[in-house]
């Protein structure tokens, strides 16, 4: 049947109205006689004017029925309904009984006539399918297709969105058959576009119906032993018993990195409905860190879709059933006293859909509440900014709402009475890891003592207003202010440290800082050796500056005369492009640049979005070594470059009286390690075989700071365990980018160690702000690294530590090797760290790497 027959057909209008018609008088009779026979041209000219006429007719109705042919698109919709007067049978679960046909029949009958009562549905519906039951009192779900005129998709869905009404025509139809379902909460949503059947070769399907006290077992196709199957769509329905919520623990979960390729998506309900889909995951997540997902009711739904490719184990994880006031004990409370914690039901893990929890706090009368949130993550589709919090959110005296991400521990509220009222919502979809916050009481009258009181509530030292630094985390300290001398006076009223001046980054924010810099004047173009040269010259295939800066990163012609600053492949030629090893294109003719680039990637993915100055997680650096003094413990990092060699710092390996760091039976290497009291699997220990210190270091300037240690036997690469990539000697790190430093260093000065292994952003510092900082102590072969203001930096025991820096190419590279500092995380003192870049020939040569 044409699925075009049941809409409305154009009727022309033939109606011929006469009243107003008037027939001109006509003064010459003759004119309107009859001729007796057309002459030969006239009858020739007809016959030509009949033919155009047909052709042009023909070639309308051509162009009309074919290349004009309307464009027709498939969209599936997934659903559900309450269906109020039916009760559950267990027969229900099973797609096959009669008794999941009869209903299904009847539910059929009932979309049909649901979509018939709204006429843009009615058009263009196809037909549907019954897909499960559950209970509550039945719930159907289903799919139903349309074939949707390009350009009418938006309508069709609005339709969709307002199923209730067409469900309500229905119902109160007099026409409506005497047995109708009675059906409410009627829910739809298009379908995921990759889950449709054409878009798989193989579709399979599961269910599993836990018992009370009992943990079943999912897992994909083939898993541990083998790849997952390609190009599949996966279907598992969980279900438990009546009045219980269902719980999915991952316990692996090893996929490819884009979830465009291959991905485990989950649902709170049977139907794969985006409405109620809770999250979707691809690449490696640590056991240690598990996934864990709640039902709102009694099901859920797991899919997964993989592409062609076969390189991932898939998933394995664990479901059981639990009361829902398992989760509602740590949903809401009330707390009093002068300070404590609060949190989402499960923080840091998945927060559960559908749930409504409320704090009331309330501290002594004289007091104010103050409540910090150290977390907030409900980041959501649709409401990522944190400003239109329509779905899940907090709320704050049922008035002010806060969702979005906010990892800086910078949001606070404040009541004005000595008792505050904290709510949290969460809809159906899409839930997060929620938020952890602390309250305390505090003087309204002054509730910073002796402190400034920043705009967000926040209570910093006085002396560190205006002092170029946004101490507050909403910049309200650095607003108002008289710069002193030893600041620039930006355009904008802010004020910022002088040795910023001049340094290639922005931090007025305003450019103030970056103007009147260079040496070369308005037209000119910087050569990296500080020589000037017109723009004009630039990328036109000569060497102006001199070095080739000048023809870096050019289109066109991509060899160079080679120099200190140009990529040099292994058939000796040099080319034009920056950076461009391991960044997945072939730029060298001999493709060297793509050459060894098994490094550089972690394989496990970050369950909790932290930032700077935190615990590492597992297998989030994995080429971070921990070098160990025999019967002593942790000294120093290292990091691993290839299963053989470790890159550390050379005063790492320097004697000390009566312990000998130079001999390789003094050290052992610990890979894979994350806490220092769990040195077992999946870490591993070797001893070494031999050190070498760089030959011209210096111990009292610190300069030519690295050494290599050959472990005794290799290890073997796991997600814990990978190496770094090694940067070119012309590798460019730019000047204020975000760096990772990591190790299981003093947390602070003259501070003890870390157990676990730490992690920190900071950023590269110019080199001539560096060495006047440094009072000239910074060599050519070492760098500058850290957060001005101080609070982050390495510290003793982080020595010989990487420096990594990512790239474009997702790649982590080996900038630096923790050298040596002023202390640790002071203001002004930056880290210095031995230049990579500078050794790299030196390296090859000892290690083959």
């Amino acid at each position: 049947m044409d699925y075009m027959s049941s809409g409305a057909k154009y009727t022309p209008k033939v109606a011929m109205e006469f009243e107003s018609e008037h027939f001109l008088q006509v003064s010459d009779n003759k004119k309107l006689e009859k001729k007796k026979s057309p002459g030969k041209i006239g009858a020739v000219i007809g016959v030509v004017i009949f033919v155009a006429v047909i052709a042009l007719m023909t070639g309308l109705l051509v162009w009309h029925f074919h290349f004009r042919k309307e464009q027709i698109n498939k969209r599936m919709y997934s659903g559900s309904m309450t269906i109020e007067n039916q009760v559950f049978e267990n027969a229900y679960e099973n797609s096959s009984s009669p008794e999941f046909k009869a209903l299904a029949q009847q539910v059929l009958r009932d979309l049909k006539v649901i979509y018939s009562n709204n006429p843009k549905l009615k058009k263009y519906y196809v037909g549907s399918v019954v897909q499960a039951f559950s209970e509550g009192s039945v719930i159907a779900y289903y799919l139903s297709e349309f074939k949707v005129p390009a350009g009418q998709e938006a309508s069709v869905d609005n339709a969709m969105d307002d199923l209730d009404i067409a469900v309500k025509r229905t119902l109160e139809s007099p026409k409506r058959p005497a047995n109708t379902l009675e059906i409410r909460k009627m829910r739809a949503s298009v379908l995921d576009d990759r889950l449709l059947s054409t878009y798989f070769k193989k579709n399979l399907r599961y269910s599993e119906h836990t018992k009370p006290n009992v943990v079943s077992w999912i897992k994909s196709p083939g898993f541990p032993d083998t790849p997952y199957t390609p190009n599949t769509f996966i279907q598992w329905e969980l279900r438990g018993d009546r009045d219980n919520i269902i719980k999915l623990e991952f316990d692996t979960m090893n996929l490819e990195e884009n979830c465009k390729h291959d991905f485990v998506k989950i649902y709170d309900s049977l139907v794969p409905m985006e409405s109620r889909a809770l999250e979707e995951l691809c690449g490696h997540y640590s056991r240690t860190a598990p996934l864990t997902f709640y039902s709102s009711g009694n099901v859920m739904l797991v899919t997964m879709g993989t592409n062609d490719d076969l390189d991932s184990i898939g998933f394995l994880a664990k479901v059981s059933q639990i009361p829902p006031g398992t989760i509602s004990k740590s949903c809401g409370s009330k707390l009093t006293g002068t300070r404590g914690t609060f949190s989402t039901p499960n923080y840091p893990n998945y927060y559960p859909p559908k749930i409504d929890c409320a704090w009331e706090i309330e501290v002594p009368k004289d007091k104010a509440v103050k409540v910090t949130f150290k977390k907030l993550l409900l980041a959501e589709p649709g409401q990522e900014d944190g400003k239109n919090c329509n779905k899940d959110y907090v709320m704050i005296d049922d008035g002010k709402k806060l969702c979005g991400e906010n990892l800086k521990g910078t949001l606070v509220e404040t009541s004005k009475t000595n008792k505050i009222k904290v709510s949290f919502h969460s809809d159906y979809s899409y839930v997060d890891r929620g938020f952890l916050a602390e309250y305390e009481a505090i003087d309204i009258k002054d509730p910073c003592p002796n402190k400034f009181l920043c705009k967000n509530q926040w209570c910093i030292d006085r002396n560190l207003t205006c002092d170029g630094w946004n101490d507050c985390g909403d910049n309200s300290d650095e607003e108002n202010c008289k710069c002193s001398s030893d600041k620039i006076t930006c355009k904008n009223g802010l004020c910022k440290p002088k040795f910023w001046k001049c340094d290639g980054v922005n931090d007025c924010g305003d450019n103030t800082d970056e103007l009147n810099c260079g040496l070369c004047k308005s037209g000119e173009f910087a050569c990296k050796n500080q020589k000037c040269v017109s723009e004009k010259k630039v990328c036109d295939e000569r060497d102006d500056c001199g070095d080739s800066s000048d023809e870096l990163n050019c289109k066109g012609k991509s060899n160079l005369e080679c120099s200190d600053i140009t990529y040099k492949c292994k058939n000796n030629i040099c080319i034009n492009k920056v950076n461009p090893e391991c960044d997945g294109v072939k730029d060298c003719e001999d493709g060297s640049d793509e050459e060894n680039c098994d490094c550089g990637k972690k394989k496990l993915k970050s369950t909790v979005r932290i930032v700077g100055g935190q615990d590492a997680e597992d297998g989030e650096f994995p080429w971070q070594v921990s070098l160990h003094v025999k019967s002593y413990g942790h000294v120093c990092g290292g990091s691993l470059i290839s299963p053989k060699w470790v890159v550390t710092a050379a005063h790492c390996v320097q004697d000390d009286g009566s312990i000998r760091f130079s001999r390789p039976e003094t050290w052992e290497v610990y890979s894979g390690l994350r806490d220092q009291n769990r040195n077992g699997d999946p870490a591993v220990k070797r001893t070494l075989k031999r050190i070498i210190p760089h030959p011209y270091y210096n111990a009292y300037t610190f300069d030519n700071d690295i050494a290599l240690m050959e472990l005794n036997s290799p290890v073997s690469y796991s997600d814990y365990i990978q190496p770094i990539c090694l940067p070119s000697a012309q590798h460019d790190f730019d000047i204020g980018k975000s760096v990772w430093i990591t190790g299981w260093g003093a947390t602070r000065e003259g501070g003890s160690a870390a157990r676990i292994l730490q992690k920190a952003q900071v950023r590269l510092i110019n080199q001539m702000v560096c060495n006047d900082l440094m009072k000239g102590q910074v060599t050519s072969r070492m760098f500058c690294a850290g957060i001005l203001e101080g609070g982050v930096d390495a510290c003793q025991g982080d020595s010989g530590g990487p420096l990594s820096c990512p790239e474009s190419n997702g790649r982590l590279f080996l900038a630096g090797v923790v050298s040596w500092g002023d202390g640790c995380a002071r203001r002004n003192k930056p880290g210095i760290y031995t230049a990579v870049t500078k050794f790299r020939g030196w390296i090859k040569e000892k290690t083959g790497v």
